[in-house]
């Protein structure tokens, strides 16, 4: 050929295919790690997530619990489950031990799936004082001679006075038996009286009564000269 030199063609560049392959490389190897690194922090983040919707075991009402129902080894496995819920809802004085309920008396209403909580019972101490043979006595609202002070319900307290009928003088001093806890109220078909129910009058009335007293409480009963007073809050 005449005229131009001849072209020279030129060999690949060897060095930059290797630096290409080491970019690739450590691309790959930056995307890995921040790869990690995200996953770690995911990670992290579920943990504090599941930290914080961590589960604690509490009893709960399998059932509405009525005012005023003894809580007995008969009884409890019908009203009372174990169910696991967030703790961040948990009432500091949850009951988590549920042999720490048997023998103890409800002074509240609870609601089917109400956390049980250590106000919700008082024990038979609290709730009979001094009694030293408690039982209890039931009485008809038509046998007294007079109930005041509000309609009854499971839970409230209640004065007794005996009345000389005779001279109808009701002076509100010196209760025959005072400060007595009301176990049970009952319609006129026998039915439990709910205690949101504030208008039913309660037919039958159970009470807590030492049992050194119950004689002489049905005698005054008997005569139709008992007077219930209510205990009001």
């Amino acid at each position: 050929m005449t005229g131009r030199g001849k072209m020279k063609l030129q060999k690949p560049n060897k060095w930059n295919k290797t630096t290409k392959n080491k970019i690739w490389n450590g691309s790959i190897l930056a995307a890995f790690i921040a790869a990690v690194a995200v996953f770690a922090v995911m990670l992290q983040t579920e943990k504090r997530t599941l930290a914080e919707y961590e589960k604690k075991e509490v009893y709960v009402a399998a059932k509405g619990i009525p005012r005023g129902e003894e809580l007995t080894q008969e009884n409890i496995e019908d009203y009372i489950m174990l169910l696991e819920i967030d703790q961040r809802i948990v009432p500091e004085t949850a009951v988590t031990d549920r042999d720490s309920l048997y023998g103890r008396i409800t002074v509240c209403d609870i609601g089917q799936g109400s956390v049980i909580t250590g106000e919700m019972t008082e024990s038979k101490e609290q709730i009979l004082g001094e009694m030293a043979e408690p039982v209890i006595a039931g009485f008809r609202a038509e046998d007294l001679y007079q109930a005041v002070g509000g309609v009854l319900r499971a839970g409230d307290r209640i004065h007794i006075y005996c009345i000389d009928k005779d001279k109808e003088e009701f002076s509100g001093e010196n209760p025959g038996w005072q400060n007595l806890f009301v176990q049970q109220v009952f319609d006129q078909s026998g039915n439990i009286i709910s205690c949101e129910d504030t208008t039913t009058p309660a037919q039958r009335v159970n009470i807590y009564l030492d049992n050194k007293n119950v004689e002489d409480f049905y005698r005054n009963l008997a005569k139709g000269s008992l007077r219930v007073v209510k205990i009001c809050d």
